[in-house]
């Protein structure tokens, strides 16, 4: 058979049943960060199945491999996340999640089965390849380590750029989000510590009340968005978590308050963790209690390549989709880490669902996994040209300079 035949045999309808049937057992059985020994045995046996070999990389869970490079050539890399979240599914789809407390409520099911139908369609082409694509199967996102991870073990090595996908419910089936510079926010954490002095609630005079003082700290952090960023920036400032006190009628030692902080632009980010902090000790001073803060730093803001998101949206116009420049997400993702070593780009795939990310009730349109599919393996092809023929130009160009030199 040749290599065309086989193309359009995994091209067929065949495709889109065996990709649904893929998300769907892995829906069926979610696994949490850290924690997808089982989801990560299921991709193997797959990617076994079609005869793509398998890298060998030092991951716990998460499995890597590739397709291609019979000819040598550059090396791209496509990923997909695959764990799931501690949320109790309430779809009631009769393929929803038989693991009590556990789903995949953002997608990243549909995220594996969306790079595995693109590396089948890859394989049909292996041989007329430039290059190898390494498929990224990363665990660990909803805690943003995986990628950490996965760039730790050496996969990220002679990579010249890597792409990545989230599946976006407001989003039509059919439409594709790309865009240069920021898609995603950097999303830092924090935890603020108050501290006061305990007393009996009928004689507050007597103590130093930690939980007026965390009260106002919440509504002056508030004026940080409104008076300290450009209102042609963006940046979102949440408190999620306020607990304090151990009983009705005693004046507690301390307060804690957890929460967020989005940002698109390294500058903004800075001003708005420099304004906290000045915030929360001025609050504390006023109040004659003291505050502590604690940031735990998440990933950095996921900014795309232009010359990527220009490749990219001319194969969504090739395959007939229609590109669209998304609004950018404050959600974080840590794609943004591998994109510190390699140019990257991450895309917002239509899927046209009920729900948001992260809600019990979430489910996208299967309709859009071949489209997918195809939408990668045709990016992946795209990119490895670009890439062998900038590097056949340079080596061109040294030839030339080392034949006038002599």
């Amino acid at each position: 058979m040749s290599n065309e035949q086989e193309l359009e045999l995994v091209s067929a309808a065949s495709l889109a049943s065996s990709l649904s049937d893929i998300r769907r057992e892995l829906h069926r059985y979610p696994e949490l960060s850290n924690e997808e020994f089982e989801t990560t045995a299921r991709i193997r046996g797959w990617l076994e199945e079609a005869d793509i070999r398998i890298a060998h990389y030092s991951l716990r869970t998460g499995i890597v491999a590739e397709v291609g490079g019979l000819n040598g050539g550059p090396i791209i890399a496509l990923r997909a996340d695959i764990d799931a979240l501690p949320i109790q599914e309430e779809t009631g789809l009769p393929f929803a999640s038989t693991i009590p407390g556990v789903m995949h409520a953002c997608g990243h099911d549909f995220h594996t089965a969306a790079i595995l139908g693109a590396a089948y369609l890859l394989k049909a082409r292996e041989a007329e390849l430039q290059g190898t694509v390494r498929l990224l199967f990363q665990p660990a996102e909803e805690k943003a380590v995986g990628a950490r991870r996965v760039v730790e073990s050496g996969a990220l090595e002679g990579v010249s750029a890597v792409f990545g996908l989230h599946n976006k419910p407001d989003l039509p089936v059919g439409t594709i989000g790309i865009k240069g510079g920021p898609i995603m926010a950097a999303a830092d954490g924090f935890v603020v510590e108050v501290g006061g002095k305990g007393s009996h609630a009928a004689v507050p005079e007597a103590g130093n009340d930690p939980i007026v003082t965390a009260a106002h700290i919440v509504t002056a952090l508030q004026s940080i968005v409104s008076r300290n960023v450009s209102a042609l920036d963006s940046a979102v400032v949440s408190v999620t978590k306020l607990h304090s006190g151990t009983a009705w009628n005693i004046i507690p030692e301390r307060a804690v308050l957890d929460g967020t902080i989005r940002t698109f632009e390294e500058g903004v980010r800075r001003r708005v963790l420099k304004r906290f902090e000045q915030v929360v000790e001025g609050v504390a001073a006023a109040f004659e209690t003291n505050a502590s803060v604690r940031w735990i730093e998440g990933p950095p803001p996921v900014r795309n390549d232009e010359v990527l998101a220009e490749l990219a949206w001319k194969e969504a116009e090739e395959l007939g989709l229609i590109p669209v420049v998304p609004v950018p997400s404050p959600a974080g993702e840590d794609f943004a880490v591998y994109q510190q070593h390699v140019p990257g780009l991450f895309v917002f795939l239509g899927t046209e669902g009920p729900h948001e990310w992260h809600h019990p009730a979430f489910d996208l349109d299967e309709r859009a996994l071949p489209i997918a599919a195809d939408f990668f393996a045709g990016t992946a092809v795209r990119a490895l040209n670009h890439f062998a023929a900038e590097a056949a130009s340079i080596a061109g160009a040294g030839s030339e300079e080392g034949a006038v030199r002599g």
